[in-house]
């Protein structure tokens, strides 16, 4: 059976106008595994209030990081597909969760080339309810509907593999050299509290409440398989490892908290803040939890985040670019594709 290779990111609006933001972050809110409460609930938040307000807002911040090719995340997934083509001799197409780049159409354009075997992979380092998830269940509603016959695979989280390990330490060691800092701070994506607990497959292990030392992410447990603040916790450890960073001159937050509900902590714009006010002068800043730089990363962080720094003294403020076309991002994607080849069982 002929095989292909189904890259999928999170997405982005076609343009930084309102209305083709207010549509990208209808679809984006609207899905239950990035707000999980009750539909008319839902419904209530984002097409009663968010839509009616935050559109306008957040297109000011992607015009402000807007490319002249585009979107910068989804130009980055494209080099990045380019370049991961070059390494397998699979069809290798591109997706996003959101937006016009839908699932769908990659799943077409492999079909159309004879792909019977899909390895799909979300570009996700760890697993989450809001994105590896999400990108599961719904390739497998456009499968079921659309491609009976095709048959799917998916990466698992892999935050934890010593070649990503490696990839994200030596970028991070190349963007660093030759620049002062005094404190690295892992700045992750944020996830309510409750996420922690509902992909808690135990029932009982998961504490996301304990704010900064959590216990329950350093004691083995099946439930660490898809538990996001296990996983970024364990990226940061192993990183500070490879790197030998020194205690106390690196620390982990979680950033683009939205609602009243409690969120995992501690924050990243508090914690930029508090370093600001102890003294720190000179901090770096990375995102693991993005593999391409993204709104987030670009105007969250690299703008909004050294705004607060620079307002409570610190003087430099560097940010890591995520890890985008980097070769042993690229090798490591690779590897895992030509692996999944090897070990696929003909059907």
């Amino acid at each position: 059976m002929k095989k292909g290779v189904l890259l999928v990111n999170l997405g982005s609006p076609d343009s930084p106008e309102p209305k083709d933001v207010k549509k990208y972050l209808g679809e984006f809110l609207m899905d239950p595994r990035v707000i999980d409460v009750p539909l008319w609930a839902r419904t209530l938040l984002v097409k009663g209030i968010i839509l009616n307000t935050r559109p306008k807002q957040s297109a000011e911040a992607y015009k402000k990081i807007w490319w002249e090719d585009g979107s910068p995340l989804i130009v980055l997934s494209e080099q990045l597909q380019e370049k991961v083509q070059e390494k397998v001799d699979f069809p290798v197409a591109l997706a996003m969760r959101y937006g016009s780049m839908t699932i769908k159409k990659g799943l077409q354009e492999l079909v159309d080339k004879g792909v019977e075997q899909v390895f799909l992979i979300p570009l996700y380092p760890q697993f989450a309810m809001a994105t590896t998830e999400t990108i599961l269940v719904l390739a497998e509603e456009v499968r079921q509907e659309h491609f009976p016959n095709l048959n799917i695979e998916s990466l698992p989280a892999f935050y934890n593999n010593p070649e990503y390990i490696k990839a994200l330490s030596e970028s991070i060691k190349k963007s660093l050299a030759g620049k002062t800092y005094e404190h690295l701070l892992f700045s992750y994506h944020g996830v309510p509290e409750r996420h922690i607990r509902k992909s808690d497959i135990t029932n009982s292990h998961c504490k996301p409440s304990d704010k900064i030392d959590c216990i329950c992410c350093k004691t083995p447990s099946p439930a660490h398989e898809f538990c996001y603040k296990h996983q970024c916790k364990e990226v940061t450890r192993l990183v500070a490892e490879y790197l030998n960073l020194e205690d106390n001159t690196y620390s982990t937050s979680f950033q683009s908290r939205l609602g009243f509900d409690p969120w995992l902590q501690p924050y990243t714009d508090r914690t930029i803040e508090r370093l600001g006010k102890s003294g720190i002068k000179n901090m770096a800043i990375v995102t693991p939890a993005f593999v391409s730089d993204c709104l987030e990363t670009l105007e969250e962080i690299a703008m909004e985040g050294e705004e607060i720094f620079h307002e409570v003294g610190g003087k430099q403020f560097t940010t890591v670019p995520c890890l985008n076309t980097d070769d042993n991002w690229v090798a490591f994607l690779a590897n895992r594709i030509n692996e999944w080849s090897k070990n696929t069982v003909e059907v």
